[in-house]
């Protein structure tokens, strides 16, 4: 068990989810329908899971990269592999100053490690090494998969809820109180995608804690999103809809502060991070 609780808190978090998508499948015609919906959900999760490395990649206009090109990164992602008993990943370049990273595929065998241009030329290689231990505990976590069906979840209950406002919840015998089916279809939308960000957040605070432990050095990952934090505050990135649909997987938000509200953001407070790292190199905890 993680520290921070941080499984316990996901795991809650899918509960809620669930919830949600039960309570508004029973508004539309005794919940007969709602298999239809979570089906559709499954196919797209699969496509989106299947293929998340490519598309991943192709948001960030990244290229592939030989050892004789990115020696340093390869020589770190190598040795902590090694450690941690994984196959070694693709590497990846993306060619933007916006300092960044990403890990993504659908498990150890198919995943691939990405870095900005701009990050391998802000971190020092220590720093660089927290940063990629970071973006593999993502893979060996299975984070991938957890964020697909946690987006496949709000996905299907935004469906069922356009489906109810579009058809009043089915026929007169099984329709429900009209305020509450809008009130229900208006907000359960919105209160799956603010879980949808919650459970992105915890599994970061679990990529900091694990690929600090597969490091050895909680401060340098700490170093590191210090720099981060400055770094994408100087170069951030437009929010277009490819590179929002895949800014979960990037070590810090990508975006200027003004376009991502605390309650959609993917990531938590970069200082709060810093601190529980800080308090993971001390022998502390933070809850």
């Amino acid at each position: 068990m993680h520290n921070h609780f941080n499984g316990l808190k996901t795991a809650g978090l899918f509960g809620l989810i669930w919830v949600l998508l039960l309570g508004l499948g029973s508004i539309i015609g005794g919940g007969r329908y709602i298999y239809i919906f979570a089906l559709i959900g499954l196919a797209t999760t699969f496509y989106s899971y299947w293929n998340s490395d490519k598309l991943a990649i192709r948001a960030m206009r990244a290229y592939p990269v030989s050892e004789a090109q990115a020696p340093a990164m390869y020589r770190i992602v190598r040795e902590l592999s090694t450690a941690a008993g994984k196959p070694m990943p693709a590497l990846y370049v993306s060619p933007t100053q916006a300092p960044n990273a990403f890990a993504t595929g659908r498990n150890p065998n198919h995943a691939a490690v990405c870095c900005t241009e701009g990050i391998l030329g802000l971190l020092d290689e220590r720093e660089l090494r927290g940063v990629l231990g970071h973006e593999l505990m993502h893979v060996y976590n299975r984070d991938i998969l957890t964020g697909s069906i946690a987006g496949a979840l709000a996905g299907v209950i935004t469906s069922v809820a356009q489906m109810a406002l579009f058809f009043g919840g089915g026929n007169d015998e099984d329709r429900p109180n009209p305020l509450a089916l809008i009130g229900m279809s208006l907000l359960a939308p919105f209160a799956a995608m603010v879980i949808q960000m919650a459970i992105s957040r915890t599994r970061e605070y679990d990529a900091d804690e694990d690929g600090a432990k597969l490091t050895g050095d909680p401060l340098a990952l700490a170093s590191a999103l210090q720099k981060l934090e400055t770094g994408t505050r100087r170069a951030p990135l437009a929010p277009t809809p490819q590179l929002v649909n895949n800014s979960h997987m990037m070590i810090a938000n990508p975006f200027r502060a003004q376009d991502v509200s605390r309650f959609f953001a993917t990531h938590p407070p970069m200082a709060e991070r810093i601190a529980r790292l800080e308090a993971m190199a001390s022998g502390t905890q933070r809850h």
